[in-house]
C-alpha cells in the first residue's frame, strides 16, 4: 500500500490530455471547472491541491506528449500523493511512464458528464494502470459534492487508499447450475475457433498510448487467434481505390434506409456530404474476421471520421459492399469493428457475434463509436 507522506497536506494534481491542440484548447474549460471544484472540496477538508504543471501560453493545462510527461514526473515529489483528474479523453502514455514509478498513493477522479468523456478517458487509464501492475485508487462524481464522493475522497486524502466493493462480481466457477446446452455451445464455438483460426486486424496498434488495448500474441495464439498488423497509410490508400460509383451507392443505400444527413458547408466543422461519401468506401484485402481502427496520427490530417461506416460495420442491415474479387463481403452478416483497436473489445465482439448466430439470434454487435475515428478497411 502506497502511503501518504506529504506532511503538509498538498496534494499534486497532473492532467493528461490528447495529442490534438486543437482538442485540448476545446476541452480545457470543462478540466478547469472540475478541478477548482475537486480543489475547493479540498480546501475544505484541510487539504491544499496544487498543480504538478502550469497552464500553458497556448491556453490550456494538459499534458500533451509523452516526453511531456516524463519531464513533469522527474521534477515531482516521487511521494507525494498525486491526482490525475480527467475530464477528457485522454492519452494514457502521457502519465503512465511517470505513474509507474511513482512511489506516492495515486487518485484517478473523472467528472460524470456528456460534455467530453472524462470518465471515458480515466477507465482507459485505470485499465492501463491495471495492466501495468500499477496500485491506484479511483473516484468519480457529477458534481462532486455527493455523498459517495466526499465520504471515498477524504478517505483517499488521509489513508491514500479506497477499496470499492463489488458484490456484483462473481468467479465464473460459482454458477454450479450452468445449463448443459450452453456448455455444449460453447465447445461447439471453441472448437471451430481454433480450428478456423480468427484473424484480427489491427491498425497502427497502439498510436493512441492505450497500453491496455494491446494483448500479447503469446496469449492470443493458445484460442486460435492471430494478428494482421497493418499500417493506417495502406488504409488511406486503399479508400482510394474504391470507384465514385461504389461511394455513391453506398450513400444512396442509406437514403433508401431513410436516413438523414444535415450537412453544413464548413469540413472543419460541420459535416459535408464530400465526407460522407468518402466514409463510405471500403475495401477488402487481408481476409479480417474483425477490423479496429484508431483514427489518429496521420488519418485525423487527411481524411473525414467513420462514425458512419462503425455503426454500418457492425450491423447485418448494411450496404452490399464488394470485395476487390467482386464479392460481397459477409453478405448479411455484421462485421465486427473495435473502436481505437481495443483488442478487449474485438475479441468480445467476435464471442458475442458467434454466440448470437448459435443460438439464431440477432447478431448485430454494436460498439458505440468514439469520437476519433476513420474509416474501416476490412
Amino acid at each position: 500500500m502506497k502511503k501518504q507522506t506529504a506532511k503538509n497536506k498538498t496534494v499534486l494534481l497532473v492532467a493528461s490530455g490528447d495529442l490534438r491542440p486543437s482538442a485540448n484548447n476545446d476541452c480545457w474549460p470543462e478540466q478547469l471547472a472540475m478541478e477548482q471544484k475537486v480543489a475547493a472540496v479540498a480546501k475544505q477538508m484541510g487539504y491544499t491541491i496544487k498543480r504538478a504543471h502550469p497552464v500553458k501560453k497556448e491556453g490550456h493545462g494538459f499534458i500533451a506528449s509523452q516526453r511531456e510527461g516524463m519531464e513533469i514526473f522527474k521534477n515531482m515529489d516521487p511521494h507525494a500523493p498525486v491526482i490525475v483528474a480527467e475530464a477528457v479523453w485522454q492519452y494514457s502514455h502521457h502519465v503512465l511512464p511517470g505513474l509507474t514509478t511513482h512511489k506516492g498513493p495515486i487518485l484517478t477522479l473523472a467528472n460524470f458528464s456528456g460534455t467530453w468523456p472524462g470518465l471515458v478517458g480515466m477507465l482507459n487509464l485505470n485499465a492501463s494502470l491495471t495492466k501495468a501492475g500499477v496500485p491506484y485508487s479511483t473516484l468519480w462524481s457529477e458534481k462532486f459534492e455527493d455523498k459517495f464522493f466526499l465520504s471515498n475522497f477524504e478517505k483517499w486524502l488521509k489513508t491514500g487508499k479506497i477499496t470499492h466493493k463489488t458484490p456484483q462480481a462473481k468467479p465464473l466457477s460459482s454458477a454450479r447450475h450452468m445449463p448443459k446446452s450452453a456448455t455444449t455451445d460453447a465447445k461447439k464455438i471453441a472448437q471451430k475457433w481454433r480450428q478456423d483460426k480468427i484473424i484480427m486486424g489491427i491498425f497502427d496498434e497502439g498510436c493512441m498510448g492505450m497500453h491496455n488495448a494491446i494483448f500479447p500474441e503469446e496469449l492470443l495464439m493458445p484460442l486460435g487467434v492471430f494478428k494482421e498488423r497493418l499500417s493506417q497509410s495502406a488504409l488511406f490508400y486503399e479508400m482510394g481505390q474504391v470507384s465514385d460509383k461504389e461511394a455513391k451507392d453506398v450513400y444512396q443505400w442509406l437514403l433508401s434506409k431513410g436516413m438523414t444527413f444535415e450537412y453544413g458547408k464548413d469540413p472543419k466543422t460541420e459535416l459535408t456530404p464530400d465526407q460522407v461519401l468518402e466514409q463510405c468506401r471500403m475495401g477488402d484485402r487481408f481476409g479480417c474476421d474483425a477490423i479496429g481502427i484508431q483514427y489518429q496520427q496521420g488519418l485525423k490530417d487527411t481524411c473525414a471520421a467513420s462514425d458512419l461506416v462503425e455503426g454500418i460495420l457492425n450491423n447485418a442491415d448494411r450496404p452490399p459492399v464488394k470485395n476487390s474479387k467482386g464479392e460481397i463481403i459477409k453478405k448479411g452478416e455484421p462485421y465486427t469493428h473495435f473502436n481505437e483497436v481495443d483488442e478487449g473489445a474485438g475479441l468480445d465482439g467476435i464471442m458475442t457475434q458467434r454466440v448470437h448466430a448459435l443460438l439464431k439470434q440477432p447478431a448485430e454487435n454494436i460498439v458505440p463509436p468514439c469520437f476519433y475515428q476513420a474509416r474501416a478497411l476490412c
